[in-house]
């Protein structure tokens, strides 16, 4: 039985990765920091089957003595702030977690467990604004936010830590990967959850910024596969995942309310207030090199994914409704932490 220790395991990612190594026959240990138990409700249904444990990407001797304890063969670092508009807020927590944290995780690793496999979430943003499309792996870097900077430096660290130590340490650059267990904040779950709920009469707008931005949007469940696949390779080597097709958010709202029998113009409006101060118009992704070593391809296209999407939402939002007044409010102040 192999050991995996996923940082970040409570959340869109992690949850989906945990799910997937544990059909594989690994021990899970989930890298969680101290918070309230709302925090764990993507991982509620595999809660008995994983270890949690405390750990913090700002302490390094923390981290130290996790890697000490659980001894992992393959480490899956999926933690940081990773809502970009909110790194132009906190520019410097970003840094010190995408960016920093990356590498005390690896020069923890480097003393306690070397030989383990290493896998860093790198991320389409880092491109920015593109120097040529579609974008591969030796597409140059320009990074357009706070997030992307971070993440920049941490893809960089850990190429360095893999060409100066000998580490196997690896980076998947993924494009936009969504799905049902998204947070509210990010765009197409706002999207889909918005007009789930303008569908069933508890909203009547939904507040937009750049509807023109093209984005690769796929199935996260996909992707963990790709994460996986990296580390089970004879050499480590970084990999760009994507599904090759570009749509604008304008196009994602479109199909979401055309699945409800909606017309969206009559519901969205652009709120100015929502445009990043430096926005990346066009990502879309090369993977041809992922499809050729790792045999990797998407399963869910576009459109499905997006009905997967608005369906899990269509069901929240009438399981909510069905939720007596009082029984919501409960649970609304245990997740937040009041007595």
């Amino acid at each position: 039985m192999r050991t995996a220790l996923i940082t970040g395991i409570t959340g869109q990612d992690g949850s989906h990765l945990a799910e997937f190594l544990l059909d594989r026959g690994y021990r899970v240990v989930g890298m969680t920091r101290r918070r309230s138990g709302g925090a764990l409700d993507r991982i509620a249904a595999i809660r008995e089957q994983i270890e949690l444990v405390e750990g913090d990407l700002l302490d390094q001797t923390a981290l130290t003595r996790t890697l000490e304890r659980v001894q992992p063969e393959e480490i899956y670092n999926l933690a940081g702030l990773s809502f970009v508009p909110a790194s132009w807020q906190q520019p410097v927590a970003t840094g010190e977690f995408t960016a920093l944290g990356v590498t005390r995780l690896l020069d923890a690793m480097r003393l306690v467990c070397p030989t383990a496999r290493f896998y860093q979430a790198s991320s389409s943003e880092m491109f920015g604004k593109v120097r040529e499309s579609p974008q591969r792996e030796t597409t140059p870097f320009y990074p357009r936010s706070p997030y992307a900077a971070a993440k920049a430096y941490a893809h960089y660290i850990t190429v360095n830590y893999r060409e100066s130590y000998g580490l196997y340490a690896c980076s998947g650059i993924l494009f936009n990967h969504e799905g049902p267990r998204r947070g509210l904040d990010f765009v197409t779950r706002k999207i889909t959850h918005t007009a789930a709920r303008i569908k069933l009469g508890l909203e009547d707008e939904l507040r937009l910024g750049n509807l023109q931005a093209k984005r690769d949007w796929g199935y996260a469940g996909d992707y963990v596969r790709a994460m996986w696949l990296m580390l089970q390779q004879p050499q480590a080597d970084d990999f760009v995942i994507g599904t090759g097709e570009a749509h604008s958010v304008a196009e994602f709202v479109e199909a979401v309310f055309a699945y409800l029998d909606l017309d969206w113009r009559r519901y969205v409006i652009i709120d100015p207030q929502l445009v990043r101060p430096a926005e990346v118009d066009l990502l879309v992704a090369d993977a041809s090199k992922a499809r050729r070593i790792l045999g990797w391809e998407p399963e869910v296209s576009f459109l499905e994914l997006i009905h997967l999407m608005v369906d899990a939402d269509l069901a929240l939002v009438r399981n909510q409704l069905r939720t007596p007044r009082a029984e919501h409010r409960s649970a609304r102040r245990r997740a937040v932490g009041v007595a």
